[in-house]
């Protein structure tokens, strides 16, 4: 499954960088971010791995993030890897004007077990729709900043 979100944030795009390359950010926008924790290769650089928890319900799930690429602001490509399910998101920002950023993610999900397989097939709406609540919920918290 694939898709592309967008979305304009009003904050520079400098400004919306510095918030978005700063993992002790990750928990002010992101509040059901349990834990965060480099594991391996060199902190915020292709190649370099973490070890992310999220509380999904009353459940924990652990993802494997691995950075492919950090060109930033014109791109930050990272994959995702939990039980059953491979996510690929490249992240794009964009000045528009002096005081606006627009910021789209190209998204990719591959399921690797029948039982994600059926659920990415019966819920595929429900995808983008958090991907964009979690974009939305960074946006909100850079115009706050």
């Amino acid at each position: 499954m694939k898709y592309q979100l967008d979305i304009i944030i009003n904050k520079p795009v400098d400004e919306v960088i510095q918030l978005f390359d700063n993992p002790d950010n990750l928990k002010k926008w992101q509040p059901e971010l349990v834990s965060f924790e480099h594991i391996s290769g060199e902190e915020g650089q292709p190649g370099a791995k973490s070890k992310l928890v999220y509380l999904m319900g009353k459940r924990e799930c652990e993802m494997i993030e691995t950075i492919e690429t950090r060109q930033l602001p014109q791109e930050f490509t990272g994959t995702y890897e939990t039980k059953g399910v491979f996510n690929r998101i490249e992240n794009r920002f964009k000045p528009v004007g002096a005081d606006q950023t627009h910021w789209t993610t190209h998204n990719e999900f591959k399921f690797t077990s029948l039982g994600m397989k059926l659920m990415g097939f019966f819920m595929k709406k429900a995808f983008p729709k958090q991907t964009m609540q979690f974009m939305q919920q960074f946006k909100d918290f850079a115009e706050k900043e």
